[in-house]
């Protein structure tokens, strides 16, 4: 029984609603991830797990159901990979070439993913020259003739941009210490 509710003002997490809404795309993102559905239905459980248990720490003003689901999502995939890795396997079953090759793709697509996320997160001018300068590598004049807004202003929206880029990527590893148990030492 629980003794006090959570505040009226936070979003509540309904996970019969969150798993028939959003369980096909994260089933998908899972077998990507993981290259075996077995593993991927698994993934995908835990995923609902963490989220039922953490459910009184989901707040709708932070993102959407999709987006903190896809998050966990992501350390789960991160965490079977790890899992993975420290299992040994025997030689005769993975070719060398294989053992090299499948963590630099599966960690470069589980990249990709917390990159996208936190872009998501940012306004549509900062994304913007983020995407131009960083992602795509233009230039602030090129973007500047092509939007009509002054460089200086672009390397401003550069700056808060990155610091805002920097602070969603902090945020979403703190929360996978959380879902991880990970207490230690906080930074606050």
């Amino acid at each position: 029984m629980r003794a006090v509710d959570p505040p009226a003002d936070r979003a509540a997490f309904d996970v019969d609603a969150a798993y028939a809404e959003h369980a096909g795309p994260l089933l998908a993102f899972a077998v990507n991830s993981l290259g075996d559905r077995g593993a991927a239905e698994d993934a995908l459980q835990e995923v609902f797990v963490r989220a039922w248990r953490a459910r009184d720490r989901y707040g709708g003003e932070r993102g959407s159901v999709r987006t903190w689901l896809f998050a966990i999502a992501r350390n789960v995939v991160v965490d079977a990979h790890r899992s993975r890795a420290r299992r040994p396997r025997p030689v005769d079953v993975v070719a060398e070439t294989e053992v090299e090759a499948v963590p630099d793709a599966q960690g470069a697509t589980v990249d990709r993913l917390v990159v996208v996320e936190a872009l998501a997160r940012l306004s549509a001018e900062h994304r913007e020259v983020v995407a131009h300068v960083h992602l795509a590598g233009g230039t602030y004049a090129e973007l500047a003739e092509r939007t009509g807004v002054p460089v200086a202003t672009l390397r401003t929206r550069m700056y808060y941009g990155l610091r805002a880029l920097r602070a969603t990527l902090e945020e979403q590893d703190d929360q996978h210490q959380d879902e991880q148990g990970g207490g230690g030492d906080r930074r606050g």
